[in-house]
């Protein structure tokens, strides 16, 4: 007898790798005879990087920022030049002590993509699920060399709220490895950027948004997506599923 065990995860109560491992030890008590295999399935949220280690990828960790600037150590998965990531290993609403809706970056996210590139990546699925911020995927950029400068030229403050200082975008210093990479970003929403079912009205009560929050992060990510437009010809508010974890879309060129 063979028997596949494939679920997602239990929110809120097991991971899939912890649920399929569960179910596994209930077959096996059942029909000792049976041969069972592992694949737990994800979203793009938790548990992504472990359905892809049952697979047969291999593990790496790599030091990043969280969310609030503290140190975390992210797990991903790298098989030959292929590379699984979790948006939340490195910008999870669990790495916080408490909510930070207006200040979360995806820094560490950035990071992490740097790190698969240094392990020799060349194709990165990134899972942009259980994410803890309303950013716009801007702290993502400025880890991998994307300038974003306010009026007087500094770097605008990370988080969702400092995109509301955004001035202009300096594509100079970014790392040059990205135009060698295909990044897949997983997602399972439609949601647009911003507006009434954008990222900060929907996603931002559950990251501990008040509705004052909820204004000051939408009016932010309208102005990063003029600025992008502006300067990068990429329009943020023309494409479906950008309010998913708010990822920083699709890459000019």
């Amino acid at each position: 007898m063979h028997v596949l065990i494939a679920p997602d995860s239990f929110k809120g109560s097991l991971d899939a790798d912890r649920a399929a491992e569960a179910i596994a030890d209930g077959v096996r008590r059942g029909r000792p005879e049976a041969e069972v295999v592992l694949r737990p399935v994800a979203d793009g949220g938790e548990g992504t990087v472990a359905a892809a280690l049952r697979a047969g990828y291999r593990p790496r960790t790599a030091r990043v920022s969280g969310p609030d600037g503290r140190p975390v150590d992210a797990v991903f998965a790298l098989d030959g030049t292929t590379a699984v990531l979790e948006l939340a290993s490195a910008a999870g609403l669990g790495q916080l002590a408490r909510p930070a809706p207006l200040t979360a970056t995806t820094y560490g996210v950035g990071e992490l993509v740097r790190a698969a590139l240094d392990a020799g990546a060349r194709r990165i699925v990134l899972g942009a699920g259980g994410s803890a911020t309303t950013d716009g995927g801007a702290g993502l950029l400025q880890a991998l060399g994307v300038g974003l400068l306010d009026a007087e030229g500094r770097d605008v403050p990370r988080g969702g709220a400092g995109l509301a200082r955004l001035d202009r975008i300096d594509m100079g210093a970014r790392d040059l490895r990205l135009h060698e990479v295909e990044l897949v970003v997983g997602v399972d929403v439609d949601n647009p950027l911003t507006g009434p079912e954008g990222a900060a009205a929907v996603f931002g009560p559950q990251k501990g948004a008040t509705p004052e929050d909820v204004a000051v992060l939408d009016a932010a990510l309208a102005r990063f997506a003029a600025v992008v437009r502006r300067d990068l010809g990429v329009d943020l508010l023309g494409w479906p599923a950008m309010g998913a974890a708010t990822p920083a879309g699709p890459r000019p060129g």
